[in-house]
């Protein structure tokens, strides 16, 4: 296993175990399956999930509805908190504007909070019995 310190610093990283590292994916296999999918491009092109990193590589990572444009700057394979992960890359401008536009977005484009709630209440059905009854 390779066991990095401050004076040791990792030469080689997988990129499914940097993107776990960097925070990006809650487990490594979640990471694999990404870059497996293609939702993860280093340097504008699909890879496999064994490929190794540099620092210097640009990478497109899409979660959902959000994506991320980030050039690796440091390269870990263990896990830290979120502000060493932070430290792993840097996230280009139009990333982040792109990023915070899709969240405006969402906000104001947010569904009925029924469809959030799930099962109808008590209430809410009575009301539907209401209306679809006759009389």
């Amino acid at each position: 296993m390779n066991a990095s310190t401050p004076a040791d610093p990792v030469q080689r990283v997988r990129i499914d175990k940097w993107l776990w590292a960097a925070r990006f994916f809650k487990t490594r296999s979640l990471a694999a399956q990404a870059v497996e999918g293609g939702r993860v491009r280093l340097n504008g092109q699909r890879v496999k999930p064994a490929r190794v990193l540099s620092a210097g590589d640009e990478l497109a990572i899409r979660i959902g509805e959000l994506g991320w444009i980030v050039i690796v700057s440091m390269l870990d394979d263990r896990r830290g908190p979120a502000e060493a992960a932070r430290r792993l890359y840097a996230e280009t401008e139009a990333s982040q504007a792109r990023r915070r536009e899709a969240e405006a977005a969402r906000k104001l484009h947010a569904g009925p909070v029924r469809e959030e709630r799930g099962r109808p209440t008590k209430r809410d059905r009575r009301m539907i019995r209401r209306f679809t009854e006759d009389g």
